[in-house]
């Protein structure tokens, strides 16, 4: 977005949706403060030159790469859209270079203490309710050393913790070294010096390479955290979604992580409410998160997405219904989650703090993600720590989703 008027133009760019999103916009913000513009990421500042008159409006993304023609109609204020591997085109529009010796440098939007380094690109899996493999294209991994240059020079400005993203982790290398290579890639990041965190998010389950869990049990900064989402508790749910993989594979790949790294804490995620989800499929999936007791849980409602298999079947479920199995797991892992919780008392645990809120010095364990996981709070009136800093915390309360401690 340009602002207008005779100064140097403005330019705020506003991120919307995941957290590869994110690195996207930091990928663009880096190339056009290399092309020496003016830009911010999210301004909250009313500066336009020009009385808050905004020149131009671009949209890149998922949705403009698969719908441009419709949103071109729809939505003619906006200028211009362009896809997920458009940003050439993008800049030249800016009237900016693309600039390859800032390849593998990023200006974050985090808090410099932590960033997403998303190690691949795209998805050759089949789901059935997923767009994503036709709005950003199939699998493409970014070469191992090309990730290490990034987390050497991330480290260098401050980076303590690197956050592993893809829309699936577990595919990484098939498609350049034509084996599966996540664990050497994580053993290598592990070498980095200043990066006292790796975490590891999105992995499929359907052929998880069970070498990562060596690494992560023998490298004291991988992190005990595994973001897997299941989508089902359903064998015949997980055939409908052609996830490859069955309820019972599904709780033995959960037996064999936790029994190789017994302190880990699983992430997952459900679907409530997909295309031929009967009572009996959705008791299934309850009576699933009731016996998995996950460390942290999340749910979606399913939505209908246009050129996907699932979008031959009706979408039939309404969405009362969808909400109220929503609410129900969600009701569940509240209750999983405070019994955890209520374990932690007495334990001390190392924190990194992200942010002073509301008289707390607010931060989160080896076990937590940040925004989507459980926090540490520890009252400001009585301790002082830094943002970006570890601290180690001795746990004296706790709630469904949060600890309370001081630091020792």
């Amino acid at each position: 977005m340009k602002t207008k008027g005779n100064l140097k133009n403005k330019i705020n760019i506003v991120t919307l949706g995941c957290s590869k999103n994110l690195v996207d916009s930091e990928v663009i913000y880096t190339q056009l403060k290399g092309n020496g513009y003016n830009v911010t990421h999210e301004s909250k500042k009313d500066d336009a030159n020009e009385a808050g008159v905004v020149d131009k409006v671009y949209v890149t993304g998922c949705l403009s790469h698969r719908y441009k023609d419709e949103l071109e109609v729809e939505i003619p204020t906006v200028d211009a859209w362009f896809g997920t591997n458009e940003l050439p085109r993008l800049l030249k529009t800016l009237k900016a270079d693309y600039k390859h010796e800032l390849v593998g440098e990023r200006l974050l939007t985090t808090p410099a203490h932590y960033a997403y380094l998303k190690i691949a690109e795209g998805c050759d899996r089949p789901c059935s309710f997923c767009a994503i493999p036709l709005m950003r294209g199939g699998h493409v991994s970014q070469p191992i050393e090309t990730l290490v240059l990034q987390a050497k020079n991330l480290a260098k400005k401050g980076t303590k913790e690197l956050i592993l993203i893809a829309q699936d982790l577990t595919y990484y290398g098939l498609d350049i070294y034509k084996k599966r290579e996540l664990a050497n890639l994580i053993d290598q990041l592990s070498d980095v010096e200043g990066i006292d965190w790796i975490r590891l998010q999105y992995a499929y389950p359907s052929g998880f390479p069970m070498d990562v869990l060596d690494v992560m049990k023998n490298r004291s900064n991988v992190c005990n955290y595994l973001d897997m989402p299941l989508q089902h508790g359903s064998s015949e749910m997980l055939k409908l979604m052609r996830r490859g993989i069955n309820r019972e594979k599904t709780e033995d790949l959960i037996k064999a992580i936790r029994d190789k790294v017994p302190d880990i804490a699983i992430r997952t995620t459900l679907i409530a409410g997909h295309p031929g989800e009967t009572e009996e499929h959705f008791e299934e999936m309850y009576r699933f998160v009731e016996q998995m007791r996950f460390e942290r849980l999340g749910v979606f409602q399913y939505s209908h997405e246009e050129n996907t298999h699932s979008h031959t079947m009706a979408d039939d479920i309404p969405a009362e219904i969808k909400q109220e199995r929503t609410d129900l797991i969600m009701e569940l892992q509240q209750g999983i989650s405070q019994e955890l919780n209520e374990q932690k008392i007495g334990n001390t645990y190392k924190v990194l703090f992200d942010r002073k809120e509301g008289g707390y010095f607010i931060g989160r364990t080896e076990f937590d993600s940040p925004e989507v996981d459980n926090e540490v709070l520890v009252p400001a009136d009585k301790n002082y720590v830094r943002q970006g800093d570890f601290a180690m915390v001795k746990i004296n309360d706790s709630a469904e989703f949060d600890l309370y401690g001081e630091v020792v």
